[in-house]
């Protein structure tokens, strides 16, 4: 029936095939309506529909599909679509997939319309389609198996409707149909010639402007994913631009049919962008001056040039000695001619295949037949030959070489009477290659499961990196900027060919010239190319040594550029590493444009020893002042490599390397250039359609990126791990050679993984000798001190000092007498190691020693100003002690000891005990010191964990078991958790020993496989996490944000460690790392650590172990003057560094909270709103108002005459504004002379802003707009915090929490008549508010833990609650105070009447909270 129903299509069809079509009508479209199967999308402005399963996937550019949506506005997509105000009224590309016939905003409701879609498997449509594909693409065989028909008819534009209006009678009709097979995927657009009536819609957002927006028609990738950390925009393909092209839709076509247009929008194994049908590809003639570019005849690009020609660059110390990139003549060589870039739609016309050197249509002759017999002769000998050094015979002698120039060639030849056989130089192939004998010599050939040239061998099918330096001058227009040894590093994905390659620390200028400059990277993706059967990638021919030569013509300046890059062998870690010298001009490209390239393809010359190349190539450069424009430079690249010529020759003698997806892109934040490039090399003459396209040579299998794709019959294929991986080929894992015993490493030599493979390394005092490990005698480069002797021992030596003096061997100082018991405890702890030197731990007591070296009687701590007596040995004597300030002691009278008489030990340190005895009028003091045997590894880490933070075991930390002898117990069990588990003698669980709570153990004497082998580094099982609400401060303890312990306890939990991350060290972690060293791996209580954070930054409070002497510090760990203190509330210290954020990053304007009354309070990255109803908080409507990534925003305040919130950014040292109104975005008002603002406050009625800048420790004030700034204080204030202003009276207060002295003061908002208000019983006032009801100044005190109000004139002070947590920021309303809470990471409610709290607000994402304001619709 279905087949009977679509005839007249067919008949359609062939009226249009035969007879002369003046345009589509209506009865011309696809079957549609309900009568024909279809679904009706929801009436309404913006509605989508269910989804759509596909029967059979489809192929939109090169991804594959499996559902479609179809959406009122004119489109489908193959995702389900956002809100339409996020696409609707802006141009191409979109952030998601579109097929878009007609995209303006369609508003269906009251009837306007009727939107029909279905899935359609009917012959006569399928062959309709088919039969158009074949006519508009003459050669193509299409054959769909499945469509998707869309049809919009009579619908309506969106339109606001007044009482004095009409609503427009206008309606569009048209039909989107979607046709595709296993393969290939096609889109038909039909617009009937009265379908059209209206051509564009107005933007909602500003209906009340004439403004009209002409429909987009084409269609988008969407987003797509780039390396593996971020994402970038997609290919599009449009259709119009402005009014004129969319009336165009139904007045003309691409097909030959006006109204009807026919685009290519997908394929399996290979899609750059939409193909329209071959009606509408008249490419324009682009007119070129008289210059080698437009003569076809003129032999401007020879495949390998002379001297002259070709010169060589004007630094010859970068390439290696018998590397000339120009070794061959012209006249030896084969011309290939250009093959012309591929051209395609859109908006960047290519120039027409005539204008460029014209295309030999057979393929290339063997190259070898135009070489003359004395160029297949050259470099016959090993490598060290070709590097122009005589070859070695095993012994170190040297054989005998015949020297033969040709003066004509250039080249030289050589002979040697001594055969180099496998026998003598083996040793010059890779670990994983073989050495072969031939008649005139030997190669190096790489082992099954690798590839390469046998010196050097990668395992097949594994990811590549390369780590390179660049340098060199290149002038930008007639600026010349200097790359002065910036890192390169590339990483290819060999399963597809993929390469991804990053430049980091590039000036501004030069970056963005050198965006055209894909060559940079495509040499990587040469190396590293997907292989199609038959052909070989670079490396699997050069290896990992050889030169590659560039040299760029920029047209139409006819700038030159010259790139050298150099490849150096690989590293220990398998990785290339290259040597890039880059020299030359580049055009101009204007900061913040965008480069595309379409995708290319380049043939590759292969000639023994020199591989050559040369195209041409053109880039569009887009930017807002220019728009697009069109660029072409010549490219020539020669590649000199060292090669075997004694074997058979394995390469092709041409090949062609495609290039697709190419992205490019400079970041001008992070100044890093970065080129991605999909590569695959093959045959000149692919076939465009091939029967059958195996996974594996396409790059669409699912293989890991680790494994290789093993091609099978058709479509077959099947994954297999790279070599040194493990698993199924879809999901591999590193082998652990080490672990498992694989590896090979011989005697005082120890085995290090690597990713895929691993290496022996020598053990510290020993060398690598003829590829063993042997001692190194260290006493031949005399370390040690002038006045000792060096013994060597195997693997060390040793230095000892001469009879007469003392020391280490390394200093040796005059004998003297032994140091007595006190000096050495004092020199002990004043050995500390600080950020500048030795100096004592701070805050550490430090015994005082006499001339003779024994303690003094009386003992003082200078830090807290305790004194007390002691004895001979250093003991306190009892009841001796006395407070700072109170008269020490008289250490000389006689006084109660420790002990009573009767005889008990008081332990000391070094094994140390006192014996006391006799009657209390004749004490006497024995001191016994017995000796102590060094303590074990296990009882060292059991010590380290029982001494915890301060003393104290961590709560639920395992601690080791140790036996008598101090060794490992076999059996150790966690108290804790309740598992068990068996340990080696290193301490190290064994594999499979753990047995769950309850279950019996392992026993433990029978042997198992062990986690590790006896050299390898130990592992730690688990580590402790803090939990909610507090984050760690060194020693595994956990405290507050305001860096408290919560009741003197610890929060630490058992987690499995989360992965390592790649970063680098911070400052921070690199400190802390050199202290815990110096410490010896176990630091004490006595002993500083300075704490980071998870992203390696100082955590802003720094305290001195589990003291209360603590302080605030800066980004750099620089110490913030006046924030010092031994209270038991720690200082309020703000974070200078915003934290890293890892989320999809928000748009920066302003999302508006709803109408009343709104709590602002500023978090960190963002400015939240919460909704007052009345005095309650309304959570559930709590919204971001506005997201600004980066920032650490602390004061905020609210201008209720302009509705704009003003607000401090702490982390880019700046003051700005934004309007409450929707998409509003920031304004920087302040951008210089800050240091640290924090608190702000905005005088509606004066127009005015006041803010306190903790830094430098002023006061300051300007104009809303920035005007008029001057400073009102700068003298007598340490830590300035916050500021409010009184309108009305005029008056300005502020708080200071100088830990000696805070205080709360006033002025006139002139800075006039400066007073203190509060001086005496407060801590740390944060918070800062004005009650205008009650006519009070009230604050909330971090340190005394109240909020408390008091009249201006300092009288009717009250408390209004005494049992705050951390307050950091207060605001009043109505007759409630809502405050931001450091503790609870929240906002608070308070009720200023009863003193009561009465509810929370406790945001999502957990992080500190700062200022918080009151937005109010009117004035108050």
């Amino acid at each position: 029936m279905k087949a009977r129903g679509s005839l007249p299509a067919v008949c359609v069809f062939l009226c249009w095939a035969v007879c002369s079509v003046s345009a589509v009508r209506r009865e011309h479209l696809f079957p549609y309506g309900t009568r024909h199967g279809d679904s009706t999308l929801q009436e309404g402005d913006d509605e989508t529909s269910e989804v759509l399963e596909l029967r059979r996937p489809l192929y939109f550019y090169e991804t594959q599909f499996s559902a479609l949506y179809v959406a009122t506005n004119g489109i489908i997509s193959t995702q389900d679509l956002p809100m339409e105000k996020q696409y609707v009224d802006d141009g191409f590309p979109t952030d998601f997939p579109v097929i878009a016939p007609f995209l303006a905003d369609i508003d269906t409701s009251r009837g306007r319309g009727a939107i029909y879609y279905r899935m359609e498997e009917s012959p006569g449509v399928l062959t309709r389609v088919a039969q158009e594909v074949q006519r508009s693409f003459p050669g193509t065989y299409f054959t769909p198996t499945h469509a998707v028909i869309a049809t919009w008819e009579n619908v309506a534009a969106y339109e606001e409707v007044s009482r004095n209006s009409a609503p427009s009678s206008r309606v569009n009709t048209f039909q989107a149909v979607v046709a595709y097979d296993d393969t290939d995927s096609y889109a038909l657009f039909l617009y009937p010639e009265d379908g059209l009536q209206f051509f564009g819609t107005r933007p909602k957002e500003s209906y009340n402007v004439q403004l009209e927006l002409p429909a987009r028609v084409g269609f988008c990738r969407g987003e797509v994913s780039f390396l593996v950390f971020s994402r970038t925009e997609g290919p599009y393909y449009s259709v119009t631009s402005n009014e004129q092209t969319v009336k165009n839709l139904y007045q003309v076509g691409n097909t030959g049919v006006p109204g009807l247009w026919l685009f290519r929008i997908g394929n399996r194994f290979s899609f750059q962008n939409v193909v329209p049908a071959a009606a509408a590809r008249a490419v324009p003639t682009v007119e070129y001056p008289d210059d080698p570019f437009s003569d076809p005849t003129n032999d401007y690009y020879p495949t390998v040039l002379t001297d002259s020609e070709f010169p060589p660059p004007a630094f010859p110390e970068y390439l290696e000695p018998g590397h000339s990139p120009t070794l061959l003549r012209p006249s030896l060589l084969p011309t290939q001619p250009l093959e012309p870039p591929p051209s395609g739609p859109g908006a960047f016309p290519l120039p027409e295949p005539r204008q460029l050197p014209h295309e030999d249509a057979n393929q290339p002759s063997s190259p070898a037949a135009h070489l003359d017999p004395a160029v297949q002769t050259v470099y016959r000998g090993r490598d060290d030959v070709l590097e122009g050094n005589p070859p070695h015979g095993p012994d170190h002698y040297v054989v005998s070489v015949d020297e033969d120039v040709d003066f004509e060639t250039g080249v030289i030849q050589y002979s040697t009477e001594n055969k180099e056989t496998c026998a003598r130089f083996q040793q010059t192939c890779s670990q994983n290659g073989y050495c072969t004998d031939y008649s005139s010599g030997f190669c190096c050939h790489c082992h099954t499961g690798y590839y390469g040239n046998g010196r050097h061998c990668l395992p097949e099918g594994a990811p590549q990196r390369v780590n390179g330096k660049v340098n060199g001058l290149v002038s930008v227009g007639a600026t010349p900027v200097e790359l002065d040894n910036v890192d390169l590093h590339a990483y290819i994905v060999m399963g597809d060919g993929r390469a991804y390659t990053a430049i980091s620390q590039v000036p501004e200028p030069i970056g963005w010239a050198l965006m055209p400059m894909a060559p940079i990277g495509g040499l990587y993706g040469w190396l590293f190319a997907l292989e199609l059967p038959h052909h070989q990638n670079g490396f699997r021919i050069t290896g990992a040594e050889f030169t590659h030569y560039t040299e760029a013509i920029f047209y139409p300046g006819n700038q030159r550029l010259t790139i050298v890059q150099t490849a150096q062998s690989l590293s220990p870690e398998n990785y290339l590493s290259m040597n890039i010298h880059i020299r030359g001009s580049v055009p101009f490209v204007v900061p913040g444009a965008t480069v595309q390239m379409e995708p290319y393809k380049e043939i590759y010359q292969y000639y023994p020893s020199v591989i050559t190349s040369s195209s041409v190539r053109d880039y569009t450069v887009v930017s807002l002042e220019k728009g697009s424009e069109t660029y072409s430079y010549q490219l020539r690249q020669n590649i000199t490599y060292r090669d075997c010529r004694h074997g058979p020759r394995t390469s092709p003698e041409s090949q062609q390397l495609s290039m697709e997806r190419i992205f490019i892109m400079y970041d001008k934040e992070e100044r890093i250039l970065r080129y991605a490039i999909t590569n695959k090399i093959g045959p000149l003459r692919e076939d465009p359609h091939p029967e059958v396209v195996n996974p594996c040579y396409a790059g669409t299998h699912d293989c890991d990126t680790t494994a290789q794709c093993l091609p099978g019959e058709g479509e077959q294929f099947r994954c297999q791990c790279a070599t040194g991986y493990r698993g199924d080929g879809r999901s591999c894992h590193d082998v652990d050679e080490c672990a498992e015993g694989l590896a090979s490493c011989g005697s005082h030599s120890s085995c290090v993984n690597l990713p895929g493979s691993h290496r022996c390394q020598c053990q510290s005092g020993f060398g690598l000798s003829h590829g063993t490990c042997v001692d190194i005698d260290e006493c031949t480069s005399k370390p040690c001190h002038a006045q000792a002797f060096c013994l060597n021992s195997l693997g060390s030596f040793e230095c000892r000092c001469r009879s007469g003096f003392r020391g280490d061997g390394f200093n040796c100082l005059p004998q003297k007498r032994p140091k007595t018991r006190c000096e050495q405890h004092r020199d002990s702890l004043q050995g500390g190691l600080g950020p500048r030197g030795p100096r004592p731990a701070i805050g550490a007591f430090v015994p005082q020693c006499d001339e003779e070296g024994q303690y003094r009687p009386l003992q003082c701590h200078g830090s807290t100003g305790y004194c007390w007596c002691v004895d001979s040995g250093g003991q306190e004597r009892e009841g001796t002690r006395t407070p700072p300030g109170a008269p020490p002691t008289d250490c000389d009278k006689p006084g109660e000891t420790t002990r009573d008489n009767d005889q008990k030990s008081v332990p000391l340190k070094h094994g140390s005990s006192a014996l006391f005895s006799g009657s209390h009028s004749q004490p006497r003091c024995v001191l016994t010191v017995q000796p102590e045997r060094p303590k074990t590894r296990c009882e060292q880490h059991r010590d380290s964990l029982q001494a915890g933070y301060g003393g104290r075991p961590l709560v639920g930390a395992f601690v080791p078991q140790c036996d008598e002898e101090g060794q490992y117990r076999p059996l150790q069990c966690h108290g804790s958790t309740g598992y068990c588990w068996c340990v080696d003698s290193g301490g190290q669980e064994r594999e499979g020993t753990r047995t769950p709570p309850g279950a019996p153990p392992t026993d433990c004497d029978k042997p198992g496989e062990t986690t590790r082998a006896s050299n390898q580094k130990s592992v730690p099982l688990v580590f402790c996490k803090c939990e909610e609400w507090f984050r760690e401060a060194g020693f595994g303890v956990c405290v507050t944000g305001a860096g408290e312990e919560e009741g003197g306890r610890q929060w630490p939990t058992l987690v499995q460690p989360p992965p390592l991350t790649p970063r680098p060290e911070t400052v921070c972690e690199r400190w802390r790392a050199s202290l815990v060293e110096y410490y010896r791996g176990q630091p004490t209580s006595r002993h500083y650590l300075p704490q980071c954070d998870s992203a390696g930054q100082f955590v802003p409070l720094q305290c001195y172990s589990d003291t209360t002497y603590c302080w605030c510090v800066d980004k750099d760990g620089t110490e913030v003057p006046g924030t010092r203190s031994h209270d038991a509330v720690k200082p309020p210290c703000v974070p200078t560094v915003p934290p890293p954020t890892v989320r999809p990053l928000p748009r920066p304007d302003v999302t508006p909270p709803p109408s009343g009354t709104s709590l602002l309070y500023a978090q960190g990255q963002q400015i939240g709103a919460l909704p007052l109803n009345g005095t309650r908080m309304e959570k559930a409507k709590a919204s971001v108002l506005l997201a600004l990534h980066g920032s650490i925003v602390v004061g905020i305040d609210y201008n209720c005459q302009d509705r704009k919130v003003y607000w401090t950014d702490l982390s880019g040292r700046t003051i700005n504004r934004a309007s409450l109104e929707s998409g509003a975005e920031p304004e920087t008002i302040i951008s210089t002379g800050l240091t640290s603002p924090e608190g702000l406050a905005v005088d509606a009625r004066r127009s005015m802003m006041f803010w306190v800048d903790s830094g430098p420790d002023k006061i300051e004030s300007c104009r809303l707009d920035g005007r008029d700034r001057k400073v009102l204080f700068d003298t007598d204030l340490v830590n300035p915090r916050a500021i409010i202003v009184d309108s009305a009276s005029g008056t300005l207060y502020w708080t200071d929490w100088n830990r000696d002295a805070p205080k709360i003061e006033s002025s006139t908002v002139e800075g006039h008549g400066r007073r203190v208000v509060v001086r005496d019983g407060i801590g740390l006032p944060n918070a800062l508010t004005f009650d205008p009801s009650a006519r009070q100044i009230c604050w909330a005190d971090a340190g005394t833990k109240r909020l408390e109000c008091i009249a201006p004139d300092g009288t009717g002070r009250r408390v209004i609650n005494s049992n705050l947590n951390y307050p950091f920021s207060l605001v009043s309303y109505a007759n409630h105070f809502y405050y931001t809470d450091w503790r609870r990471d929240g906002v608070i409610a308070l009720n200023r009447d009863s003193g009561q709290f009465t509810d929370e607000y406790l945001p999502d994402q957990r992080s500190h909270l700062y200022g918080i304001t009151v937005a109010s619709p009117s004035c108050l």
